[in-house]
C-alpha cells in the first residue's frame, strides 16, 4: 500500500491496511464551495458518477445505520428500512453522524468509523469492478472492490439508491 507516497493516511487507511485489504488512493483538490463533494470527487478524479459511492447514515428504529450509494442518486430510506429489517428509517442529523463516525461531513468513509454500524452498499456497486469511496476525509478518495468493502464493513447489497 502507498498511502505515504500519496499524502497521508485516515482512520480509513489504516483500517484497510491493517486488513490487508488493497486500495488504492485518490487525492484530488477540494473546493469547500462545491454543491456536492461526490460528484465534485467524480469529476475532479475523471470517474462516471456511477462509480463514485457516499456515505450516509441513517437511523433505523433509532439506531444509527451506514448506507452507501452512488453520488448521482440518492439513498431510498424506505429501502433501507427493508434491507435491515427495520420499520423507519430517516437521514441522521450531520452532527450526529459526525460524532458517530469520527469523520466530517462530505469525508464520512464507509471505513474506519469510530465503531462499525450496520450498513448496506448499494447493488450497483458490483456493476463495477472497481468503486470509489471517501478516503476519510474532503478531497480523498478509496478505489477498492466492492467485494472487499462489503468484507471489510460487513455490509450487505441491497438496492437502496434510487
Amino acid at each position: 500500500m502507498a498511502i505515504k507516497k500519496t499524502g497521508g493516511s485516515t482512520p480509513a487507511t489504516v483500517a484497510l491496511a491493517k486488513a490487508g485489504v488493497s486500495f488504492e488512493l485518490h487525492p484530488y483538490e477540494h473546493d469547500p464551495r462545491a454543491a456536492s463533494y461526490g460528484l465534485e470527487a467524480a469529476e475532479a478524479l475523471g470517474v462516471e458518477p456511477a462509480r463514485v459511492f457516499k456515505t450516509l447514515m441513517a437511523s433505523l428504529d433509532a439506531q444509527l445505520v451506514v448506507a452507501v450509494v452512488p453520488v448521482a442518486g440518492q439513498l431510498d430510506l424506505k429501502a433501507l428500512a427493508r434491507a435491515l429489517g427495520g420499520s423507519k428509517a430517516v437521514m441522521a442529523e450531520v452532527s450526529v453522524a459526525e460524532r458517530a463516525t469520527g469523520y466530517v461531513a462530505g469525508g464520512i468513509s464507509p471505513v474506519g468509523q469510530k465503531r462499525a454500524y450496520p450498513s448496506v452498499l448499494d447493488s450497483s456497486a458490483f456493476d463495477h469492478p472497481t468503486i470509489f469511496v471517501s478516503g476519510g476525509r474532503r478531497g480523498l478518495d478509496l478505489e477498492m472492490t466492492p467485494a472487499d468493502l462489503v468484507a471489510i464493513t460487513e455490509a450487505i447489497t441491497a438496492q437502496i439508491g434510487r
